[in-house]
């Protein structure tokens, strides 16, 4: 099968076609044929070893020593279930899913397996392949970190620094589900985008620090990894909590967090990915409440480009990667089988 490959660390250059074996599921296991994937900063950073200061030898060890250990990146797909193992039971040939292998990658592929117990969900039938490919990422970091680790309430004040990435724009639209009052925080060609998306008030950076309007909140999520503690202190209300996505080493660490008596909390490290939030997160986007962001689309042999584009640090949303002759075939075909059985162009609608 076909799969952009990486051998070497470095820039989007690094990044290639190559012919890899196709794999085969295990009895436990579905083969999914992909349709869609994602270019994310989980990418670049796999990709570059571009860490946060003092994650050098963590990266080191985690993507591998001398070379990258997993060759194919990507953190997300969208596409068919080929063929199911022996023992699966929730899934058959020819489901349209989603999934999120994570920090596992893979997904920069024509086929990839997954456990069916794993963080494999039906896709939305309102969503587009290259909109479903998207919808992971950033809604299976924003939800755990929002939901479990900060404790979000109905009635909270919500900061996003960084609100038009990926996990941005899934955080504005996940603290908006849970009730929350949400103010985002982006540059000017991006507020009428995070706007759009829900938020009750954004904030154009290039005009406006939000650390010295003299405004407080309940929450604040950084994405950027731009907001310690000591630049956000007198915006975090009494029992504030900062949420650092993109956390610095000192902050996974715990060195700078508020005294115990503040009742301010700095929140960082590792979320777990979980099926059952795959499965709650594409419930969502089935209900039009979450909604993906796609900024650019590119065919999976020109995943250089779309890597060069991510690492501007520009993307509103998601870069998605077509396996364009997959993704032409099915298209084709469906056009095909609803012709034959007399519903014109009935099942584009779903893609």
């Amino acid at each position: 099968m076909k799969a952009m490959t990486y051998r070497q660390y470095g820039g989007p250059d690094v990044v290639t076609l190559a012919e890899v074996a196709k794999p085969s599921p295990k009895p436990n296991e579905v083969l999914i044929r992909i349709l869609a994937t994602t270019v994310t900063s989980g990418d670049y950073r796999a990709r570059s070893l571009d860490l946060p200061a003092g994650f050098g030898l963590i990266g080191r060890l985690v993507f591998g020593i001398a070379g990258p250990r997993q060759p194919i990146l990507g953190t997300e797909l969208a596409g068919i279930v080929e063929a199911v193992g022996s023992d699966v039971v929730n899934f058959n040939p020819g489901d349209e899913v989603i999934a999120f292998p994570g920090g596992a990658y893979g997904s920069h592929a024509e086929y990839r397996t997954m456990p069916e117990a794993g963080t494999i969900a039906h896709k939305p039938a309102n969503l587009s392949f290259e909109e479903a490919a998207s919808l992971s990422f950033g809604s299976m970091t924003a939800l755990p970190f929002l939901r479990d680790k900060a404790r979000i309430k109905a009635g909270e004040s919500v900061l996003v620094v960084g609100a038009s990435g990926a996990v941005g724009t899934a955080a504005v639209q996940i603290a908006r589900h849970f009730g929350a009052e949400v103010t985002g925080v982006t540059s000017t060609p991006n507020v009428g985008l995070v706007a759009s998306l829900g938020a009750h008030r954004v904030i154009d950076y290039t005009k406006t620090d939000f650390a010295t309007t003299g405004e407080t909140w309940d929450i604040i999520i950084d994405t950027t990894g731009t907001v310690p503690f000591v630049r956000c202190d007198r915006s975090l209300k009494a029992g504030g909590r900062l949420v650092a996505i993109q956390a610095s080493f000192g902050q996974t660490l715990g060195i700078g967090k508020p005294s115990k008596v503040s009742g301010k909390e700095v929140i960082a490290g590792y979320v777990p990915a979980r099926p059952e939030d795959i499965r709650y997160i594409a419930k969502l986007a089935s209900q039009g409440v979450l909604k993906p962001v796609v900024d650019r689309i590119y065919p999976l042999e020109q995943a250089a480009k779309a890597h060069a584009y991510v690492d501007t640090g520009r993307k509103r949303g998601s870069v998605v990667l077509t396996v364009a002759a997959s993704l032409d075939e099915i298209r084709s075909n469906r056009v095909g089988a609803a012709l034959a059985v007399g519903h014109p162009g009935s099942t584009l609608a779903r893609t």
